[in-house]
C-alpha cells in the first residue's frame, strides 16, 4: 500500500532522530511516541498504518503506548517499529537502535556467553518421553495381536472342520464304522381307536348309557335325560367321544349321523345314520334300540 506523504514533513521527524538517538537524554520522547506522533503530523489513522504495515490494529496501539511485550519477542518489536516507521516517515534504524539500548543491546553487540546463557542446554536423550513412539509402539501390538487372534481362529475353525467332515478310518480292531442312519420316513397318526362292546358292559342294567364316538368328521350333538335336562350341547370333533347315562331316557340330536359311531348299553350300533343326515333317537334301558 501506497500513502502519499507531505514534501514539507519528510525531514522534520527524521532530523528529530538521528542515528545517535540512543545517546539522547531520559527527557526525549519514547519510541512509541515518537511514532505517534509522526502518525498524526502525516495525517493517517491506526487503521492505515495497520494496512500498509500489516501490523494489527491492537498492537499498533500498544507499539506507540511503547507497550513491546504483546510483539512476541525483541525480533518482532524491532521489525515492527522499521515498518512503521517507514510509513509515518521516521528514522526507523535510529528508533530500532534506541529499543535495543533499552532492552539489553542488539543481537549482535552480545557476548557469546549471555548468547549460551540465554536458555538452557537441551541434553539429547533427556526431556521429555517420546509419547508418539510409545503410541506408535502400542498401536503396532495391538495390530499383531489382532492379526494373531484371527490366523489363530481361521486354524482353528480348518482343523474343527476337517475332523467333522472326514470319514472314520477301519483299522484292524474289532470297531467299525457305522453307516450314515437314513432320514427318518414320517409316520402316519393311526386313527382313534373305537371302544369296543366290551368298554361298556359293565354299563348298569337300570340305567340307559349311551356312549359317541366322532370317527370320521366333526358333528354337533344335543343330549337330553329324562327329565328334559340339557346334558350336552357341542360339537365332538373327530377322534373325540361323549358318554351319557340316565335312569329313565336320553334323547340325541346328531347333526351329521354318518361321522357318529353309537354304543348303546353295552352294544354296538354302528354309525347313527349317513353323511350329513340329521337324526333324532331315544334310547332307555334295557333296549338299545331307538324308542
Amino acid at each position: 500500500m501506497t500513502i502519499g506523504k507531505s514534501p514539507d514533513r519528510e525531514n522534520a521527524p527524521s532530523s528529530a532522530l538521528p542515528p545517535g538517538a540512543a545517546e539522547q537524554t531520559a527527557d526525549a520522547p519514547s519510541i512509541g511516541r515518537v511514532l505517534s506522533a509522526a502518525r498524526i503530523e502525516a495525517g493517517l489513522t491506526v487503521d492505515q498504518v495497520s494496512g500498509a504495515t500489516r501490523v494489527r490494529v491492537p498492537l499498533v496501539h500498544a507499539i506507540e503506548e511503547d507497550d513491546f511485550a504483546r510483539c512476541g519477542g525483541d525480533f518482532y518489536a524491532r521489525g515492527h517499529i522499521r515498518s512503521i516507521a517507514q510509513v509515518v516517515g521516521v528514522d526507523g534504524e535510529a528508533l530500532v537502535a534506541r529499543y535495543d539500548a533499552d532492552h539489553g543491546g542488539s543481537p549482535a553487540s552480545r557476548r557469546p556467553t549471555q548468547l549460551i546463557e540465554s536458555g538452557p542446554i537441551k541434553v539429547p536423550g533427556r526431556g521429555r518421553p517420546n509419547w508418539t513412539a510409545a503410541m506408535v509402539a502400542a498401536i503396532v501390538a495391538v495390530v499383531g495381536l489382532i492379526g494373531f487372534n484371527l490366523v489363530s481362529g481361521k486354524t482353528t475353525t480348518a482343523t474343527t472342520t476337517g475332523s467333522a467332515s472326514a470319514p472314520l478310518p477301519s483299522g484292524s480292531g474289532t470297531g467299525s464304522v457305522a453307516p450314515a442312519a437314513p432320514a427318518p420316513t414320517p409316520t402316519v397318526q393311526p386313527p382313534a381307536p373305537v371302544p369296543s362292546a366290551a368298554a361298556i358292559a359293565a354299563a348298569p342294567a337300570d340305567k340307559v348309557t349311551v356312549k359317541l364316538v366322532a370317527e370320521k368328521d366333526t358333528s354337533w350333538v344335543s343330549a337330553v335325560d329324562g327329565n328334559g335336562k340339557s346334558l350336552y350341547q357341542n360339537n365332538i370333533e373327530e377322534g373325540q367321544d361323549q358318554t351319557f347315562t340316565d335312569p329313565k331316557q336320553i334323547k340325541l340330536v346328531i347333526g351329521n349321523a354318518g361321522a357318529v359311531h353309537v354304543y348303546v348299553n353295552g352294544k354296538d350300533l354302528g354309525p347313527a345314520g349317513k353323511n350329513g343326515q340329521v337324526v333324532h333317537v331315544t334310547y332307555t334301558p334295557g333296549d338299545p334300540q331307538a324308542g
